[in-house]
């Protein structure tokens, strides 16, 4: 992995940690399970355009997908 692949996966990571502790603060399945796979899509992705496009689609989850 290079350099910019990791600050991408930091930066999911961060986003995917606050979707998944505000997805249990609020009981909300949605956020949570996105957070889960922000944390844990990097360690399986190592395309930085590919990680660009699943990161994306995580993080707009919480607001197309509603359980």
């Amino acid at each position: 992995m290079n350099e910019g692949g990791l600050l991408l996966s930091m930066i999911f990571g961060a986003i995917g940690s606050a979707y998944l502790f505000y997805g249990k603060k609020q009981g909300e399945l949605t956020p949570a399970l996105a957070g889960i796979g922000l944390c844990a899509f990097p360690w399986f992705v190592s395309n930085i355009w590919a990680m660009v496009a699943v990161g994306v689609a995580l993080v707009a989850a919480p607001w197309l997908i509603q359980l």
